[in-house]
């Protein structure tokens, strides 16, 4: 009788383990963008329904749910990346009036005039920003220049450069492209 109790007990501690020693998930611990349609402001709340940022602090929020990292419109800054605290942990590349596109899971970065590359994911510096030019990856690699100059052609404005290569997606240089 004594060894069933045990087993008993045994089997049950396993069976209820997860739900006694859970924790919140990291999916629970996210905010969730707020709209103010009609003054035309934007903010995060958490999932019980509390405002963390405060609508109107920044122009626009790219992102509706702010896990790791959020891109928003900061005024006088431009289009970067915030942290759960607000700070801000790099400019984002503008491209077509808006915040880079994600490419192959890496979007461009700016820091003091330089592009790199971070993780759409995680919000995580992939390649630290030291090119002039670089375009997205495509095919596992990117084409970049350290020096150059922008063309104006009419309306556009073009990188040109006497000295593009090719990286991959941990920024080393590929010979032979």
């Amino acid at each position: 009788m004594k060894n069933r109790n045990i087993s008993t007990l045994i089997f049950l501690s396993i069976l209820f383990h997860p739900i006694i020693g859970c924790k919140k998930t990291r999916s629970e611990n996210y905010l969730v963008m707020i709209t103010d349609t009609i003054n035309d402001s934007y903010g995060y709340r958490n999932i019980k329904g509390d405002t963390i940022i405060a609508l109107e602090k920044y122009s626009i929020c790219y992102t509706d749910t702010f896990r790791n990292y959020a891109v928003v419109l900061k005024p006088k800054n431009g289009f970067v990346a915030i942290d759960r605290d607000e700070n801000v942990l790099y400019d984002i590349f503008t491209f077509d009036n808006g915040p880079d596109y994600t490419s192959e899971g890496l979007f461009r970065i700016m820091r003091n005039g330089k592009i790199g590359y971070a993780d759409s994911l995680t919000g995580n510096i992939v390649i630290e920003p030291k090119f002039k030019f670089a375009f997205p990856f495509k095919n596992g690699i990117a084409k970049v220049s350290n020096d150059g100059r922008t063309a104006i052609e009419g309306e556009h404005k073009r990188w040109k450069s006497e000295n593009w290569f090719y990286i991959d997606k941990a920024g080393n240089k590929k010979n032979g492209l």
